[in-house]
């Protein structure tokens, strides 16, 4: 039997993690964080994909050929998170549960980050634990998963 897979989304300039800000988004490289929740999947009995794309259709498309086949989706939408109406609404006709994910605590940054376009149609929101919140968004998809 097949192990459930969920797809880790990571919107715009995710793959300058490590270089960009290191002071907001820490250290750890997007493949740092890849491992961690890779590991934490495995732990849980899960199968991650990746996909990481600074354009907004390719997460759409992601997430619209996860319909059916993936358990789950984490997604740290970076800036789409504020305005990406598109990613919301592929979201929302996905059939399983949704966790949004952030390396920083949006609602303790500017203003214009303290809106959401996906909280509405995620199950919950992990937020402003760095590499940590990976491994606890995996932990929260594999939890709803079971039940």
């Amino acid at each position: 039997m097949s192990q459930p897979i969920v797809l880790l989304l990571s919107g715009p300039n995710l793959n300058l993690l490590g270089e960009r800000q290191p002071e907001v988004y820490g250290t750890a490289t997007l493949d740092d964080h890849v491992e961690a929740s890779t590991a934490a999947a495995s732990a849980r009995g899960l199968a991650l994909e990746h996909v990481q794309s600074n354009h907004e259709g390719e997460l759409v498309d992601a997430i619209h050929a996860a319909r059916g086949r993936c358990a789950a989706i984490v997604v740290n939408p970076g800036a789409f998170t504020h305005y990406a109406w598109a990613i919301h609404d592929a979201l929302a006709v996905f059939d399983g549960p949704v966790v949004e994910l952030h390396l920083s605590n949006p609602a303790s940054r500017e203003p214009w980050r303290h809106t959401s376009v996906v909280a509405p149609v995620a199950d919950g929101t992990v937020a402003g634990f760095g590499l940590l919140g990976y491994r606890m968004a995996i932990d929260a998809v594999a939890n709803l998963l079971d039940g």
